[in-house]
């Protein structure tokens, strides 16, 4: 998941990158230079003078969280009543094509039928992928699945069928020929 898209982040992962904020901060006062706290830090360079800007401006607290993007509009009761129904699964809420799974339209519908409150697609995605849910997965894992066969060609089988990664070089778009002498 990228940390723009996708759902945003969990408490814990938005308390974690307050932390790592506040850690940028720090070392702005000792002096330490963007490029290299990037690369201490692992974040992007873009990132952390977008951090700097906002600490030279009004200090640190400036890179205190702003708390969630948007606040969840499911309590927890409520959330833990749609994940029982979605353990269900569709069958046991009239959806009885040959399908059988969720769908975020399916999840959005529920929702709505159940609580009485609007989500779009968007946001039953963040609100699923908040809670720890994720796409396509299945109920159970085939009986034929062979864990170590499976290892075994993607070390050996994989690396042959695939082939090397091109290195960046410039190329020639023209399709004309050498003139001849």
């Amino acid at each position: 998941m990228r940390y723009a898209h996708g759902g945003g982040l969990s408490p814990r992962e938005q308390e974690k990158r307050e932390r790592l904020r506040l850690e940028t901060a720090e070392r702005f006062a000792r002096g330490e230079k963007t490029e290299a706290v990037a690369r201490e830090l692992r974040v992007t360079s873009r990132s952390v003078r977008r951090w700097r800007r906002a600490w030279e401006e009004g200090g640190g607290d400036t890179l205190r969280s702003k708390g969630p993007a948007s606040v969840e509009r499911l309590s927890s009761r409520q959330w833990e009543r749609l994940e029982r129904e979605l353990k269900r699964g569709p069958l046991a809420h009239g959806w009885d094509d040959e399908f059988q799974g969720w769908t975020l339209k399916r999840v959005k519908l529920l929702i709505g039928r159940m609580f009485h409150v609007g989500y779009t697609v968007q946001g039953v995605w963040k609100l699923l992928r908040r809670h720890g849910w994720s796409a396509q997965v299945p109920l159970r894992r085939a009986i034929e699945r062979d864990d170590e066969a499976i290892e075994v060609w993607k070390a050996e089988v994989w690396p042959r069928v695939k082939g090397p990664r091109r290195t960046w070089a410039p190329t020639s778009a023209s399709r004309t020929r050498q003139a001849r002498d």
